[in-house]
């Protein structure tokens, strides 16, 4: 048996190959806790929303605000993320959409939504933020089928909004735009935080402030100019929004409440829990941000400063105030290794060197050629195939060793786990994604507790478009990887 291999040569990986994250690489966390802000490709945007499905929608806007808004899960990380996708006649200018989302993307607080990172692509304008599950502040405002908001809630609400854009200001981000109660959004633990969306310019030419004339603030509506006072008043919206339990114009409530108490405004889910003398503050407090003239409100400094006196149950977690059962998931997850993210990534030159370094392990392949001298001539023979295979591998000419793994594997002289990792491989390298998943599937059955023949599949089915699938392999691979590093 000749042990010549095809020296037909496949050393560059193909144009066609999905691998959306090769560029930008998984996003590492910046020591926040989040991830740096990264340029996502369109085509891993597209998989993580399952080709922009209708069910992936999680909020939507009409004519004024063509923009849709997605939950999202990154192939790159398995992270659940909020994208918001805008209309094809939003941001025309390219460089300005860019530098907006890059700009926001340096902000990182606990009271924000982050902003982690963005597409520009094909006509497209994509951001990707931090995905919060517990809805918005005006869903459980106005909207609520069980319970109410509670007063501490509202009060907190209130005052991470206000820290949130006191944050802002400070990093050099004053203007928020359109500020409203569907902006404020609930974490997995229940804490309220500022959507990062807001802090883009939300229009074509990129000049508009609101969505709403009725919750405009009157300078704007004047001059068309914006300043640090009108996030002051469009905060006093949303603070007439926490009293009332509705989303009531400024004017109709600054009539409501001249010469009477804050009782003709409080939402009657609240009477008996409100003290007088906190309702009355607020109240007062929202009548200063909504006065007229801009240099008559107060500063976020002096906001957050009043709103603090308000806070009550500073020490019950927010989940309790909210009504939820927390979710520990985002505790319980075991940390994706460096191996398992550069299969996250597709990164096939990162696949090709940890392949490389896996070596035979999981077969004592290596003990078996130790006894080749008791081998027959032709078990022998098969060995040089082997080694012919493993040459060609590390080269990088993968239909010679696709030929020399498929002769030695025919020959029966073993089953070998590694190499069909590594014809696997290459055979996804030529474009052969289902003998590769199969090649996959075959080394998880023989050592199904090795973690590559998972990430193999995991890189396989990314490749033929199954996300779903793909994911739940790499998770398996994680956890195993994982198991094997404690023992």
């Amino acid at each position: 048996m000749g042990a010549r291999c095809s020296k037909l040569s496949v050393c560059w990986w193909p144009p066609n190959f999905k691998s959306p994250m090769l560029e930008n690489g998984a996003a590492d966390e910046d020591g926040s806790g989040v991830p740096v802000f990264v340029e996502y490709s369109l085509d891993e945007l597209r998989a993580a929303t399952d080709g922009f499905a209708p069910d992936r929608i999680v909020s939507e806007h009409g004519e004024k605000a063509p923009n849709v808004v997605y939950r999202g899960t990154l192939f790159s990380s398995g992270r659940t993320v909020a994208i918001k996708r805008f209309g094809r006649s939003a941001w025309p200018d390219s460089r300005q959409f860019l530098e907006e989302a890059r700009a926001v993307g340096q902000l990182r607080s606990g009271r924000l939504a982050n902003l982690i990172g963005c597409c520009c692509e094909s006509g497209e304008r994509l951001l990707v933020a931090e995905f919060m599950p517990h809805e918005t502040l005006a869903k459980h405002l106005f909207h609520w089928e069980t319970n109410p908001l509670n007063w501490a809630m509202r009060m907190r609400a209130a005052l991470y909004v206000a820290q949130a854009l006191e944050y802002c200001s400070s990093k050099g981000r004053a203007l928020y735009h359109d500020l409203h109660a569907y902006r404020v959004v609930f974490d997995v633990d229940g804490n309220p935080r500022l959507s990062c969306f807001g802090l883009m310019k939300n229009s074509r030419d990129g000049k508009s402030y609101s969505t709403n004339l009725a919750f405009t603030p009157p300078e704007y509506l004047k001059t068309g100019r914006v300043s640090p006072e009108s996030v002051v008043y469009s905060f006093g919206t949303v603070l007439l929004d926490l009293l009332s339990g509705k989303h009531i114009p400024p004017s109709h409530a600054l009539d409501l409440i001249r010469g009477k108490n804050f009782l003709v405004l409080m939402d009657s889910c609240l009477e008996g829990h409100v003290s007088n003398s906190d309702g009355t503050d607020l109240m007062r407090l929202a009548s200063r941000c909504l006065q007229y003239e801009a240099r008559e409100r107060p500063n976020l400094k002096t906001v957050v400063s009043g709103l603090a006196s308000l806070q009550k149950d500073a020490s019950t977690p927010s989940h309790t105030l909210l009504g939820i059962q927390r979710d520990k998931r985002s505790s319980d997850q075991v940390p994706i290794s460096a191996i398992g993210k550069a299969f996250a990534r597709a990164d096939l030159n990162e696949v090709h060197e940890i392949l490389q370094e896996d070596g035979y392990n999981e077969d004592d392949m290596a003990n078996a050629e130790l006894s080749l001298q008791s081998w027959t001539g032709e078990l022998s023979e098969s060995f040089v195939v082997k080694r012919h295979g493993d040459n060609a591998f590390k080269s990088k000419d993968f239909a010679a060793a696709v030929e020399c793994y498929s002769r030695f594997l025919d020959s029966g002289a073993a089953v070998a786990p590694t190499m069909l990792a590594r014809r696997c491989f290459a055979y996804i390298v030529a474009g052969k994604l289902q003998e590769g998943l199969q090649d996959a599937k075959r080394a998880e059955d023989l050592a199904p507790g090795w973690p590559m023949g998972h990430y193999m599949q995991a890189l396989a089915l990314h490749n033929l478009g199954r996300e779903a699938e793909s994911h739940e392999a790499l998770k398996k691979g994680t956890v195993l990887e994982a198991e094997r590093s404690r023992s």
